[in-house]
């Protein structure tokens, strides 16, 4: 993998500050963790949307408050994207793009993503980087997926599944734990780390955190006619 540096004169032992696109979940817990262990990268803060109105993560459901004491014990900062509700790809560019000028504004240049496989997914993260002279690395890209679950698990991670896809899972498996009997479980056309959104989770302990995170399940909850959320208090 190559990575461009700001200029030739570069300290080959200063480690290039970067953003990470943090999502709550697990690819994310593993891909941070990748970077991290190389040594070859500061993270200057973990990048997340959340959705106004609803004050949560994404597509994760993730509470605002539980995602900043994960920032918290992972020992980070985080720049918060606010993202309207039902938004747009254009709404979603724009905020996006103008968090990303803020930190190209102070020089930083590089972008991580946890994500695995999805090439259309991929090539729109780059196209919009380089709109505005930045780049992306994917510590995690092209591995497979059976593989880094199981690298997730076996490195102690912990994660808990915070929605599902009515499409593809049962309401029964929103609000478990991510381990090798959720792996089990799974119907074959599933992957098993959810990259085409059949599942999505709140990483909560293991080797990354000062500590776990604790938290209460609530209730689960069906939003859209399709996606089941297990709320985390």
């Amino acid at each position: 993998m190559y990575f461009a540096f700001a200029h030739a004169g570069y300290n080959k032992n200063m480690k290039e500050k970067i953003i990470f696109c943090w999502s709550t979940g697990k690819d994310s817990a593993l891909a941070l963790y990748r970077i991290l262990k190389s040594g070859k990268y500061e993270v200057s803060c973990l990048l997340t949307t959340i959705t106004e109105g609803y004050e949560r993560v994404g597509m994760h459901g993730v509470r605002r408050d539980l995602f900043k004491k994960q920032v918290a014990e992972l020992g980070l900062v985080s720049e918060d994207v606010f993202i309207p509700k039902d938004s747009s790809n254009g709404a979603y560019e724009i905020r996006m793009q103008a968090a990303l000028l803020k930190c190209l504004g102070k020089g930083i240049k590089t972008v991580a993503f946890g994500d695995i496989f999805l090439e259309d997914l991929r090539n729109y993260r780059l196209a919009n980087l380089a709109k505005i002279g930045m780049n992306g690395i994917f510590p995690l890209w092209k591995e497979p997926s059976l593989a880094l679950a199981n690298e997730f698990i076996d490195r102690g991670f912990k994660a808990v599944i915070t929605c599902v896809d009515t499409q593809v899972l049962g309401r029964e498996f929103c609000g478990r734990e991510f381990n090798q009997d959720f792996l089990a479980d799974l119907p074959e056309n599933v992957d098993p780390c959810g990259e085409n959104g059949e599942f999505h989770s709140f990483a909560f302990a293991g080797p990354l955190f000062n500590k776990n995170i604790e938290f209460k399940k609530g209730k689960i909850v069906l939003r859209n006619n399709r996606f089941y959320y297990c709320d985390l208090k």
